[in-house]
């Protein structure tokens, strides 16, 4: 019934399993990969014709991750897994990287790739497992795929390069990378890191490309025995080179020589336009957009190797101008306005309390996220109208991408303990927002009064090589970006690296290539760092004054209960009245926040009111909560009631108790005493209840006079 065929090899001390044959037999291709107890499911599938009016290559990788994968039921109210989360929207970003460059030109099939997580064993990140499922499964689906790619986790434990950490290793690394490439070169670098020199970052990349070919290896030999034919593709159309040269390479010179953006684009999409119609019945759409497209590599990446001269008049080397403005938005906590060239970011920073963390729910358990980072990009960002839609995958990643670089230099929540969130609006791009979203924040955070252990800058680099020659281009543009051959992201600060990403999309890049790239993206990082240093070179003595004030204190643990109350009636109560937001550990930590510093004044004496304990011969002030016969209970400290008897309401003898206080009266008391069972022995008549003075004390002072 099935044809099962099975590939098993030991890789980072565990064993990796491929397996195909017997599960999705009805998809293009279906690998299930184990590794460790994390088991994947890849399926790939396209369609077989090619999708009409589109000018791109419409692949689509999904990963997903089911609650049972780790014995879990999933939260909320449906109890069913629902939109993707962000770990698997970046880590189906993580996939679709590496795979999408190496599909046969030209071809317009629908293409999507599945990668279900079936189990999880918590230790072995499923991403890393999921990548190579994908690889393997279009591997061995006749689908025109030039790979395959294997995928890698790089980990730096004890000083010492790790392969695939486990979950336990990652929390002690100072590194984690991911590495995806096939067995000529690397293709793809997601990382973050603890401010590591740009030398032991090449390395992790260079032992990650190593191990990676054991699975590339393994993948082939799996091929050999199980893939499909490979597709028959429809004959390419007649070449349009020569023609689209004719009529459009006049017009895009002069057009690429405009060093206004806008106006740029414009005279572009006009010699475009002017070359499809007067090719419409010479050549098919596809064709000619082909020959444009090549045409404009051909302008741009000519001009910067045979002259050195890019699109915008800089050389390779050198970073746009750049303008930093803070503390512009006067209610913000921290603002500020990063703008390099055509590219500017209007970044935000908030502090909040513990009740502001994001609560995940992961696979690995829920947990409590207190920094967070939200990149946007509006339309008019690049000057187009159309829906503004929740944030997608591109704008998932790039937050992500500032976040892991800005997260290393942050403080500990002991030393600093808020909430933060930093929102990113970039509000003009033409390359790299996501650096200057790096650079923002790190203004911002500062601005709000964060306590970072140094300023991060960011910066984008690109690559032109064709044969021998190359250059690294630092600061790209978009259309740089768009028409190079790498996409080469750094950030960190002057001692050393904590984000690298890096999409390569030829083959040929060497490690040699790669340190000098490295070396040019750290001199123009430290440029951008000078640059900040003018505007903001350290954290501000305050915070802002529209910024909660947060106290810490600790209290008793048998405590706890008294000051949340029955189903959280006393702290709600405590909230509700002073206006301060309280959040209690269960270690007895308490955290008191408000913007009124008098609000958490009365808050915290509110909370130390009700822990404390009672001292005999201190006086307390109360009121009288009961009456009764033989005495009067008086609420004296916090929740806490003690009984003075009739004996002790007045230095006379008392006929009745309401002859002195009634309920509600404000009274002073002395503590006498407590017995064994914690009851409070009260006395009014020790205390003068005018001038708060020990009646005893006046006599015996006038005897001696």
């Amino acid at each position: 019934m099935f044809s099962i065929h099975r590939k098993e090899l030991t890789w980072g001390g565990r064993p990796l399993v491929l397996e195909t044959g017997k599960v999705a037999r009805q998809a293009d291709g279906a690998v299930m990969v184990t590794y460790g107890e994390t088991t994947v499911l890849c399926t790939a599938v396209a369609q077989k014709e090619p999708r009409q009016g589109v000018d791109f290559f419409p692949l689509t990788v999904n990963y997903q991750e089911k609650a049972f994968a780790a014995g879990r039921i999933p939260g909320g109210f449906f109890k069913r897994e629902g939109r993707p989360s962000e770990k698997e929207t970046l880590t189906s970003r993580l996939i679709d990287r590496p795979i999408r460059p190496l599909f046969v030109d030209g071809f317009r099939n629908e293409t999507q790739v599945i990668c279900t997580v079936l189990s999880h064993d918590l230790e072995n990140d499923p991403d890393i497992v999921a990548m190579i499922g994908a690889s393997a499964a279009l591997t061995i689906s006749g689908i025109p795929f030039l790979g395959p790619i294997g995928g890698a986790r790089v980990g730096l434990v004890d000083d010492e390069l790790v392969l695939n950490p486990s979950s336990t290793q990652l929390e002690a690394s100072a590194l984690d990378m991911v590495v995806a490439g096939t067995s000529e070169a690397v293709l793809m670098v997601e990382s973050e890191a603890r401010m590591l020199t740009e030398d032991r970052m090449l390395a992790a990349v260079m032992f990650g490309h190593r191990e990676c070919q054991a699975v590339v290896a393994a993948i082939v030999e799996l091929a050999e025995r199980c893939a499909k034919p490979p597709w028959n593709l429809p004959p390419p159309a007649p070449p349009a080179e020569a023609r689209v040269g004719e009529l459009a390479e006049a017009g895009l010179r002069a057009a690429y020589a405009e060093r206004v953006k806008q106006a740029r684009v414009e005279r572009i999409a006009a010699v475009k336009a002017q070359a499809r119609e007067a090719l419409a019945g010479e050549h098919g759409d596809d064709a000619v957009a082909g020959a444009l497209k090549a045409l404009e590599k051909n302008i741009v990446r000519g001009g910067i190797l045979d002259g050195g001269v890019r699109i915008d008049g800089r050389d390779t080397a050198t970073v746009r101008p750049i303008d930093i403005a803070v503390e512009i938005l006067p209610r913000a906590h921290g603002s500020a306005l990063f703008t390099r060239g055509e590219t500017q970011a209007l970044v935000v920073a908030t502090l909040g309390t513990g009740q502001d963390e994001q609560i995940v729910d992961a696979l690995e358990g829920q947990y409590r996220e207190h920094f967070l980072l939200h990149y946007n990009f509006p339309p008019y960002s690049v000057g187009e109208a159309s829906f503004l839609r929740s944030p997608g995958r591109r704008e998932i990643g790039h937050g992500k991408l500032a976040w892991r670089a800005v997260r290393a230099v942050l403080p500990g929540k002991e030393e600093f303990p808020y909430t933060l969130r930093v929102v990113s609006e970039v509000t003009e791009s033409n390359g790299s927002s996501s650096m200057a979203t790096v650079c923002g924040a790190s203004l911002a955070l500062m601005d709000a009064g964060v306590p970072l252990t140094g300023p991060v800058a960011g910066i984008a680099m690109g690559l032109i090589k064709e044969g021998e020659r190359f250059a690294i281009l630092s600061d790209i543009l978009g259309d740089e970006d768009h028409l190079g051959d790498m996409d080469f992201k750094v950030a960190g600060t002057r001692d050393g690296v904590t984000a690298l990403q890096m999409d390569i999309k030829i083959t040929g890049i060497t490690e040699e290539i790669m340190r000098a790239a490295l070396d040019q993206a750290r001199a123009g990082r430290l440029t951008i760092l000078e640059r900040m240093d003018r505007a903001l070179s350290r954290a501000r003595e305050g915070i802002s004054d529209y910024a909660p004030r947060i106290t810490s204190f600790s209290i008793p643990k048998d405590k706890i209960r008294e000051v949340i109350g029955t189903g959280g009636k006393v702290i709600r109560e405590i909230c509700e009245v002073t206006g301060a937001k309280i959040d209690i550990e269960d270690d007895g930590t308490i955290k008191v926040a408000a913007v009124d510093s008098s609000a958490g004044d009365r808050a915290i004496e509110w909370i130390r009111g009700i822990v404390a304990e009672p001292e005999i011969g201190v006086v307390y002030s109360g009121s009288v909560v009961k009456v009764v016969d033989f005495g009067a209970f008086v609420n004296f400290l916090g929740a806490r009631d003690g009984l003075v008897h009739i004996s002790e309401l007045a230095p006379r003898r008392v006929g009745k108790v309401t002859d002195v206080v009634n309920e509600g009266d404000r009274v002073r008391v002395k503590v006498l005493g407590i017995d064994d069972r914690g009851k409070v022995r009260l006395s009014m008549k020790a205390v003068d209840q005018r001038t708060d003075a020990d009646p005893a004390r006046k006599e015996a002072a006038a005897g001696d006079a």
